[in-house]
């Protein structure tokens, strides 16, 4: 990991509360001139530390928040079936996350459905289409008592 001093970390925290600030504002905040600060967020952009910027939507009302987490089991698991499993899970949008995981499961998904009906298809004719996948289970959100964005630095 590359050395990052106070302010590169104060730019962050900043960042990922309110990425829509202005260079000027954000050097109001920590304290510097524009150009030092707007040369940090681009060597933070370059070095990965910010891997992009986007709007947080309201699923809801968007009429997507059915929100499901899915345990993924595969028949077989090797380098090759995993790999094509997360080739076809990087094409289905209603798939928000997927991570790959320890445990009775490979992997776990985070699906956005605008209800059960609609939930219930998708295991039907999408995920139930992939030749690799053994068996799942879902677990469906009830309230969101906490999503936070952020990283705590």
């Amino acid at each position: 990991m590359d050395v990052l001093d106070k302010t590169d970390l104060q730019i962050l925290r900043i960042m990922q509360d309110n990425s829509k600030l202005t260079t000027k504002e954000l050097a109001s905040q920590v304290n510097l001139s524009t150009t030092p600060v707007f040369e940090r967020l681009k060597r933070l952009e370059a070095e990965g530390y910010i891997k992009r910027y986007i709007a947080v939507l309201d699923a809801g009302k968007l009429n997507y928040g059915f929100v499901v987490f899915c345990s993924v089991k595969l028949r077989r698991l090797n380098r090759d079936i995993a790999g094509e499993f997360t080739r076809i899970i990087q094409d289905i949008p209603e798939v928000t996350e997927c991570y790959n995981i320890s445990g009775e499961y490979d992997f776990l998904l985070k699906i956005h459905a605008p209800d059960m009906k609609y939930y219930q298809e998708f295991i039907l004719n999408v995920l139930g289409t992939i030749d690799s996948l053994g068996s799942l289970t879902s677990t469906f959100v009830m309230a969101d008592i906490k999503h936070n964005y952020g990283i705590p630095i």
